[in-house]
C-alpha cells in the first residue's frame, strides 16, 4: 500500500465514509464497510481513527467544507448588497440540489447523535458548526459591503441556520419546486439585506 500523510488519509477515509454512510446509512455503515470503500485495511483505519465520534465529527466537517467554500466565492461583492446575499444563498442551493444525498445524511447523522448514549455532543458541535459558519459568512460581507446590522451578528446566524436547515429538509421531504425554492430564498435575502441597509423590514 502506498505510504500517504496522516492528513491525507484521514481525508481519504473520510470521504469514504460519507459516501457509504450516504449509500446505507449510519447505523449500518461500519468500520470494516468503511475501510473497504476507501480500499485500505481496517488496521490502518484505526490508526487514523481512533473512535466513531472522531470520524463522524470529520465526516459532519467535510460535508461542511464542501459547500462553505462555494458560499463564500459567491458572496465576493457584486452591484448591490442583495444581490450579494442572494447570490450566496442561490450558491448553498446549487449545492443542495446537485447534492442531496451528503444533506439527507447530515440530518440522519443528527438523529442518530442524539439516539445515541455518549454522542450527543457531537449534535450540538454539529449545530454550533453552522451558526458559526454563518457568522463567519456576515463577518466576510461586513469586511467588504459594511453592513449596518440591527441585530447581533450571533442571534442573525443563528437565524439563518435555522432557516436554511430548515428550507434544506423541507426540500429532501417534500422536493424540488423551482418557482417556490427561489420565492423563499428571496424572501430570507430580504430578510437580511434589507434591515442591513437600512433598517426598515421589506415589504
Amino acid at each position: 500500500m502506498t505510504r500517504m500523510p496522516l492528513a491525507d488519509r484521514r481525508r481519504q477515509l473520510t470521504e469514504a465514509a460519507i459516501r457509504a454512510m450516504t449509500r446505507d446509512g449510519v447505523p449500518r455503515t461500519t468500520t470494516r464497510s468503511i475501510a473497504a470503500e476507501a480500499g485500505v485495511s481496517l488496521s490502518v483505519f484505526h490508526y487514523c481513527f481512533d473512535s466513531k465520534q472522531a470520524l463522524l465529527e470529520s465526516v459532519i466537517t467535510t460535508i461542511t467544507d464542501h459547500y462553505v467554500g462555494v458560499v463564500k466565492e459567491a458572496l465576493r461583492p457584486r452591484g448591490t448588497l442583495r444581490e450579494t446575499v442572494r447570490a450566496g444563498f442561490g450558491a448553498y442551493w446549487e449545492h443542495v440540489l446537485a447534492h442531496p444525498g451528503e444533506h439527507m445524511l447530515t440530518y440522519e447523522l443528527t438523529q442518530y447523535a442524539l439516539r445515541t448514549p455518549g454522542f450527543e455532543p457531537l449534535a450540538r458541535r454539529q449545530h454550533e458548526r453552522y451558526a458559526e459558519i454563518y457568522q463567519e459568512l456576515i463577518e466576510q460581507l461586513d469586511a467588504t459591503m459594511e453592513l449596518d446590522l440591527k441585530v447581533p451578528v450571533p442571534v442573525l446566524a443563528r437565524y439563518l441556520a435555522s432557516v436554511t436547515d430548515g428550507l434544506t429538509l423541507n426540500f429532501l421531504v417534500l422536493g424540488h419546486d423551482p418557482a417556490v425554492s427561489a420565492t423563499i430564498l428571496d424572501l430570507i435575502t430580504d430578510q437580511v439585506a434589507a434591515p442591513a441597509r437600512d433598517g426598515k423590514p421589506p415589504a
